[in-house]
């Protein structure tokens, strides 16, 4: 198994990323041979054709509601808070664990990358949900089992023994 679903670990980026948490899911795969820079790259820089096409689905149906559906075309080369990763803006770096989100109308989300240094499943990727409105909460409900495909399979790319 490459993936696996796990509790969220306990981190400060992740303990104090929201007030109020209405969402969590973490994922872990193995990788001690990338830098944690490498390991974010490998889990965002590229995605398979049928997660583009659903993402594709996803900005066209929400841009009917006024979200946000543009994404950068490259990765900032410069990884450092303040700047962008595909669709995510680089709100903390450390020597462990990298912090990526995104604000909305309808919802904040974080996703951390943090290297725990265990021997199996290191790498704990956790998605992290504040709802806005009652918008966010219907959307997060309607995408939920897409988010978990997506995730895995994301996941699954920074997978290295």
């Amino acid at each position: 198994m490459k993936v696996k679903k796990e509790n969220t670990p306990k981190t400060n980026s992740i303990k104090y990323a929201f007030k109020t948490l209405d969402f969590a899911d973490t994922f872990s795969t193995t990788n001690h041979k990338n830098s944690l820079e490498t390991i974010t790259h490998l889990i965002f820089g590229t995605m398979p054709k049928w997660i583009s096409r659903l993402m594709y689905l996803r900005n066209v149906l929400v841009k009917l509601f006024g979200l946000k559906t543009e994404m950068a075309k490259e990765f900032n080369s410069n990884f450092k808070p303040g700047d962008v990763i595909g669709f995510f803006k680089i709100f903390s770096v450390t020597n462990n664990e990298v912090m990526l989100g995104a604000n909305d109308k309808h919802l904040d989300f974080r996703v951390s990358i943090y290297n725990s240094k265990e021997p199996q499943y290191n790498i704990k990727v956790t998605t992290l949900v504040q709802y806005n409105n009652l918008f966010g909460k219907i959307y997060m409900t309607l995408i939920k089992p897409f988010h978990v495909l997506v995730v895995k399979c994301m996941v699954k790319q920074a997978y290295k023994l």
